[in-house]
């Protein structure tokens, strides 16, 4: 016990024994500042300015952005953009799937190509099954009169919900003999009418050009995109004067009429009306002769 006393006394001696730290110049040997230290206020300074550095450190890695250039901390602005690039990537696969499913709807247009009887759906027509013999048809002469009257008046209005949500209209392209009707049953999906050669094509409505081009078949074709998902093709060209791409007003012209294709026989135009990828009647809404 005796011994350890000493050893505690010999140590807290040395932690407690006074130095001077002097400065002088080298020249002159003149004192320049002393400090009078002991090894315990060596050791507490030494721990003091290690806790602020630490702590300085931390903070500088914490909340500045000066841990992006310490190895294994990742960086604020490439995790940005990483997260920029995967929103972009993403809108991008949606327009491309959008984009491709209007690249089969206009494929089926330009082959004429409807996906089985079961699955057509003519919109112009009601497929509304009844009992014809539980039901009397003969139309009253006031019946006769308002039909006539909502003829007159719908004749050049495609489809009664775009009524609301904008004012659209369809005029005929051209004014002509009606040589061959339209018949889903044939898969003639068209009005065709006879013209002069050279006579200008306009266009039905307002649109845009997303297709002009040569076919085999058809020859110089045509395809407007009028919003609300209606489409009207224009084939047998014998000219297109628009490019893909362009606005076009409606009764603007846009094509030469011609007998180009295999499947021509004469001058005309073979026009047809499409919504939601199926085939309309065009002859229900405009009149051509």
């Amino acid at each position: 016990m005796g011994k350890d006393k000493k050893n505690k006394k010999k140590i807290a001696r040395k932690l407690l024994n006074k130095y001077r730290l002097v400065i002088l110049n080298e020249d002159t040997f003149e004192e320049r500042i002393s400090f009078k230290l002991n090894r315990l206020n060596v050791f507490v300074i030494v721990m003091m300015v290690s806790v602020i550095l630490i702590s300085c450190t931390t903070v500088l890695i914490a909340f500045t952005p000066l841990r992006e250039y310490i190895p294994g901390y990742s960086s604020s602005s490439l995790a940005k953009k990483a997260r920029a690039l995967e929103i972009t990537a993403d809108s991008l696969k949606t327009q491309f799937a959008l984009k491709e499913q209007e690249y089969n709807a206009i494929k089926n247009v330009l082959l004429g190509d409807v996906e089985g009887e079961e699955n057509f759906k003519d919109t112009s027509t009601n497929t509304q099954k009844v009992e014809i013999d539980e039901i009397d048809l003969t139309p009253s002469q006031e019946d006769i009169e308002l039909r006539e009257e909502v003829s007159r008046e719908d004749k050049y209005s495609l489809f009664d919900k775009e009524k609301a949500n904008a004012d659209f209209s369809l005029f005929p392209p051209v004014k002509g003999s009606i040589t061959s009707k339209y018949d889903s049953n044939e898969k003639h999906y068209a009005i065709d009418v006879a013209v002069p050669k050279d006579t200008p094509i306009k266009a039905a409505a307002d649109g845009t050009v997303i297709f002009a081009d040569w076919t085999a078949d058809t020859g110089y074709v045509m395809i407007l995109d009028h919003g609300f998902n209606i489409l009207t093709i224009y084939k047998h060209n014998a000219s297109l004067t628009k490019q893909q791409g362009e606005l076009v007003k409606a009764g603007e012209v846009i094509a030469t009429a011609g007998s180009t294709g295999d499947l021509s026989t004469g001058p005309h135009l073979h026009f047809e009306l499409w919504r939601d990828g199926y085939s309309i009647d065009p002859s229900l809404f405009i009149d051509f002769e």
